[in-house]
């Protein structure tokens, strides 16, 4: 059983964390090539600015958020694509600045609703701690898509519980994105944390299993790493081919990541 921990803390830690490594780029390397095809860094930037201002939104003003999420592009590519452009404009210090306070103001909103909350979303409305979890995952993957950018090798720490809860809630999205049919049931995981601590999670009864590390789990669901070069098993075969579909975000799951493309595993 993995200790509780705070899921709005630890988004604050994780944002802080990607905020050191892009606070003293100059200008050209905000320009930077990420391993998201066509994605510098000033791109992953962007995109969690804009991902954090609809957080705002939806835990402190639903009709604007209604009316935010109205005005994107007809397709999930385009409203990606149009919600990034307003940010994309600043030069790298604004866009920074911009980054920063909406942080400051989506972590205020955030808090001040209670967890259990059930707030709007893109697809159907959920607990306020799930979006927050979620915030905690778009900013693991994007900020892991940075420290690739640059040649920076991450250190985790416990904080991606989150992520992997979310992981595990959110283990049909892959199906889904593919028109796939899913199991009636999910998988058991038994993950191996940062710390060293086992933590189970999924239906106990689950005859299919996924082990390996946590770390592996997530980069693997965020698509930031290839199943090949993480350390992950599957017992049964739904589960193994699981392995090669997992996603932790709905919409098009993207091309991921080539075998081999990282000499290492960050972790």
């Amino acid at each position: 059983m993995a200790k509780q921990r705070d899921v709005l803390a630890d988004l604050v830690e994780e944002g802080d964390e990607i905020d050191a490594l892009v606070a003293e780029l100059g200008d050209p390397e905000w320009d930077a090539p990420t391993p998201a095809e066509g994605w510098t860094i000033a791109h992953q930037i962007a995109h969690l600015t804009m991902v954090f201002e609809l957080a705002e939104k939806a835990a402190a003003d639903a009709p604007a958020f209604e009316a935010k999420v109205a005005g994107l592009g007809p397709s999930f590519d385009a409203a990606v694509q149009q919600g990034l452009n307003p940010y994309l404009a600043d030069v790298p210090a604004r866009l920074l600045e911009h980054w920063r306070s909406q942080r400051a103001a989506t972590e205020q909103a955030l808090f001040a609703v209670g967890p259990g909350q059930i707030v709007p979303w893109l697809v159907r409305p959920i607990p306020a701690a799930v979006l927050t979890a979620a915030g905690m995952m778009e900013t693991f993957a994007h900020g892991q898509d940075v420290a690739d950018a640059l040649g920076v090798r991450r250190t985790f720490t416990d904080r991606i519980l989150h992520i992997a809860q979310f992981t595990v809630t959110t283990w049909d999205f892959g199906y889904q994105s593919r028109e796939l049919t899913a199991p009636p049931t999910g998988f058991r995981f038994r993950l191996t944390a940062p710390s060293g601590e086992v933590w189970e999670m999924g239906p106990a009864g689950a005859r299919e299993r996924i082990e390996g590390p946590a770390v592996d789990l997530c980069l693997l669901a965020t698509r930031r790493r290839h199943r090949a070069d993480l350390a992950l098993t599957a017992t049964g075969p739904e589960s193994d081919r699981w392995l090669d579909i997992a996603q932790a975000y709905r919409g098009p799951a993207g091309p991921g990541r080539r075998p081999g493309q990282f000499t290492e595993v960050p972790g």
